[in-house]
C-alpha cells in the first residue's frame, strides 16, 4: 500500500499534470509509482481519445461546432472525462499563451481547430508548434496576416509572435528586440494567407484553409536579431527559437503555470525568475533537447523544485470546475446539463475559447475577487454537499468501511480523500468544532453521510482549496 506522503504527492502531480484525481485513482497510480505516471502523461497516445462517434449521436451540434457555447461545452466535457489529463492540460495551457478568440472568429469550430493544433503539437518542438501556429487559419484571420501584404505589411501578427508567443518584450532589463525586427518578421510572412469560406449552406461548413500566395510575398533581404537573408516565416520561426530569450520565455511560462504563480507577463523583463535556478535548468534542456516541450516538462515534473511547490498556485477557473466535476463523478457520460457547467467557468472569470485579449489572462491573485470567489465557493459545496452524486458517494462509502468517526478524523480524513489538502490550524480546529456539533453518528446511516458532505463543503468553502 502506498503511503500517505506518497498519496499526497501524486494528487500535487494529478492537480498541476491533470485535473486532479479521485482518491481511489491516487492509490492506484501512487501504487504504480510517480516516475512510472510521469511518462504515462507524457506519453497520451498510448491512450484512448474520446469516441466521437457516439458523443455525436447525444450531442448533434458537436458535428459541426459552429457556436462557442457548443466548443466551450465539448472541451469542458473532454476536460472531465480525458483519459490523457496533460494533453488537455498542455491545450489549456497553450490556449492562454498562443491566444485566438471567438470574438474574432470566422466560426467557433476553429478555435477547435487550434486546439487540437496545441493537442497533437504542444509537447512537441517549440519551434514545429509556431510554424504550425504560422499556417493555423484561426491566427492567421486573428491577427489579420491574410491583409498583410507585400509592399502593404500589417504588423500584427510579426508583432505578438515576438511580444507574446516567443521572446516576450524583454529580460534581465534588455530589450529582446527592436521595432525594426517586428517590421522584418512581417515582411517575411506576407503571402502567408488562407482561402476563402464556402459558403455553409447547402453542404454544410467547409473549413478556411492555410495557403502560401508566392506572388505576394516579400523577396527582398531582410534583417531580423542580427541575420540577413532573403528570410521567409520559417526563417524567421528558426531564428527565433535559438534565441536565449525565447528558452527563457516557454521556461518562465511553464514555471508559472505548473509549478508556482510568478509575476505577469509584462514585469518578466525588469522582474528576475521566482527561482532562477528552475529557470536556469529548463533553458538548458530547451537547448540540450532541440527545443522539446515533453524533455522540458519531465524534468520540471522529476525535480524538486516541482515536488516542494504543493498549494503555490491559485486554481483557474477551469481548474476549480473540471477539478470538482471529476471529485464528484458527475457529467462522467452525455446528459443535460453540460452547457450551464460551462457557463459557469465563464462566470468565474475565464471566458474559455474567448480571451479577453491576445494577452490571454492574467493568472495567479488576479483570478480572485469578491465576485468570483463566491462564485467558486458556491459551486464546489453545491456538488460536494450532494450525496447522490458517485464520488461523494464513494467518499461516503470509504469513510464508513474504515469506521471513521469523531469530528477530528472526519475532517483529516475528508481532507486526504479530496487530494491531501492541509488546512491552517486555526481553520482546521473551526472544521473540527462544526462537525462536532453532529454529536455521535454511526457510519451508514443518513445522518453520518450528511455530516461528511456537510464537512466537504466547508473544505471546498476555505481558502487552501483555492490553490492546487
Amino acid at each position: 500500500m502506498p503511503t500517505n506522503q506518497e498519496i499526497a504527492l501524486m494528487a500535487h502531480l494529478m492537480r498541476r499534470a491533470g485535473f486532479g484525481a479521485t482518491y481511489a485513482e491516487l492509490e492506484e497510480r501512487a501504487g504504480r509509482g510517480y516516475e512510472a505516471t510521469v511518462e504515462e502523461l507524457l506519453n497520451p497516445q498510448a491512450q484512448p481519445d474520446l469516441e466521437m462517434d457516439i458523443l455525436e449521436r447525444k450531442f448533434v451540434d458537436w458535428k459541426e461546432m459552429n457556436a462557442l457555447e457548443v466548443n466551450q461545452a465539448y472541451w469542458t466535457y473532454r476536460m472531465i472525462n480525458t483519459a490523457r489529463p496533460l494533453q488537455e492540460k498542455i491545450a489549456l495551457f497553450w490556449h492562454g499563451i498562443l491566444c485566438t478568440g471567438n470574438s474574432k472568429c470566422e466560426h467557433g469550430r476553429q478555435v477547435q481547430l487550434q486546439l487540437d493544433l496545441f493537442r497533437n503539437m504542444g509537447m512537441g518542438n517549440f519551434d514545429a508548434l509556431l510554424k504550425g501556429l504560422s499556417r493555423d487559419p484561426a491566427m492567421v484571420f486573428y491577427l489579420d496576416n491574410c491583409m498583410s501584404h507585400k509592399g502593404a505589411i500589417n504588423e500584427n501578427w510579426g508583432r505578438e509572435l515576438l511580444e507574446l508567443f516567443s521572446l516576450g518584450v524583454g529580460m534581465d532589463g534588455q530589450a529582446n528586440y527592436s521595432e525594426d525586427d517586428v517590421k522584418e518578421a512581417a515582411r517575411a510572412f506576407t503571402g502567408w494567407t488562407i482561402t476563402n469560406a464556402v459558403p455553409r449552406y447547402p453542404y454544410g461548413r467547409y473549413e478556411s484553409n492555410f495557403i502560401y500566395n508566392p506572388y505576394d510575398h516579400d523577396e527582398e533581404a531582410k534583417t531580423f536579431l542580427g541575420e540577413s537573408g532573403n528570410f521567409n516565416g520559417d526563417d524567421i520561426v528558426d531564428i527565433i527559437a535559438r534565441q536565449p530569450s525565447a528558452a527563457r520565455f516557454v521556461s518562465r511560462h511553464l514555471y508559472n503555470f505548473f509549478v508556482a504563480d510568478e509575476v505577469q507577463v509584462p514585469a518578466w523583463q525588469n522582474t528576475a525568475p521566482r527561482d532562477p535556478d528552475a529557470i536556469a535548468l529548463l533553458e538548458q534542456t530547451y537547448f540540450d533537447s532541440g527545443y522539446n516541450l515533453t524533455a522540458m516538462l519531465r524534468v520540471l515534473f522529476n525535480a524538486d523544485f516541482f515536488k516542494d511547490a504543493r498549494f503555490e498556485k491559485v486554481k483557474s477557473p477551469a481548474e476549480v470546475v473540471i477539478g470538482t466535476m471529476r471529485l464528484v463523478g458527475d457529467f462522467n457520460s452525455p446528459k443535460l446539463g453540460l452547457q450551464p457547467l460551462a457557463n459557469t467557468i465563464r462566470y468565474m472569470g475565464q471566458d474559455l475559447m474567448n480571451p479577453p485579449t491576445v494577452e490571454g489572462w492574467h493568472t495567479g491573485a488576479e483570478w480572485i475577487d469578491s465576485g468570483t470567489l463566491v462564485e467558486r465557493i458556491n459551486f464546489a459545496a453545491d456538488q460536494v454537499g450532494n450525496v447522490r452524486l458517485p464520488g461523494v458517494q464513494d467518499i461516503v462509502a470509504r469513510l464508513g468501511a474504515e469506521q471513521i468517526s469523531g469530528a477530528a478524523a472526519v475532517v483529516d480524513r475528508c481532507l486526504e480523500m479530496m487530494g491531501s489538502y492541509e488546512l491552517a490550524p486555526e481553520t482546521r480546529d473551526q472544521l473540527i468544532a462544526y462537525a462536532s456539533n453532529a454529536g455521535s453518528v454511526s457510519p451508514g446511516t443518513p445522518e453520518y453521510s450528511d455530516m461528511v458532505a456537510q464537512t466537504l463543503q466547508l473544505i471546498v468553502s476555505t481558502q487552501e482549496y483555492q490553490f492546487a
